[in-house]
């Protein structure tokens, strides 16, 4: 029982600390039987990212995502998982950048960039991305969004102010 307690407070300061993250701002959608999910990293692109991909080092960011049911006075339940990815290599020949982008492991989108804001965008912000379906969603039930973002190459605090990641949570309701 004291464990069970323990763990439900575990829990809630999690989420809560996950809250307040300013680093990351997270938006759920529902929309055509699917939750699209956008979020931004503020703090992403530091002088140290830069940097490291202008060296032509591949440098990737990464974008855990979950989908939790909310469950008043219980364990919240995990609904889904996706991961997002955002990486970018500098060719010093041609000065030209490659950019990819993944879903769960499968390429949605590759394209070649000249320009250094083009590239800070395709690494901090990420729109309407298709995370999940929403035949597991239960109608009028509140669930979650936990976006956790990290960086490669990763020295600690060289090339990441977060060290080991930021994260940051949406809430929403299911209507159906």
């Amino acid at each position: 029982m004291a464990v069970s307690v323990l763990a439900l407070l575990a829990s809630a300061a999690g989420r809560a600390s996950a809250q307040t993250s300013e680093g990351l701002r997270v938006v759920p959608l529902v929309r055509d039987e699917q939750v699209w999910v956008s979020f931004t990293l503020n703090d992403g692109f530091t002088d140290e990212v830069r940097a490291a991909i202008q060296s032509g080092l591949k440098t990737t960011f990464t974008y855990a995502t979950e989908l939790r049911l909310d469950v008043p006075g219980w364990v919240d339940r995990t609904m889904g998982t996706s991961t997002a990815t955002s990486s970018v290599e500098y060719d010093n020949l041609t000065r030209r950048y490659t950019l990819t982008r993944t879903i769960d492991g499968k390429v949605v989108d590759t394209r070649t960039a000249e320009d250094e804001r083009a590239v800070r965008l395709w690494l901090t912000v990420l729109q309407r991305l298709p995370l999940f379906r929403t035949t597991m969603l239960e109608g009028n039930r509140e669930y979650y969004v936990i976006v956790r973002a990290t960086a490669r190459p990763s020295n600690g605090s060289i090339l990441w102010p977060f060290s080991s990641g930021t994260s940051a949570q949406a809430k929403f309701t299911f209507i159906k």
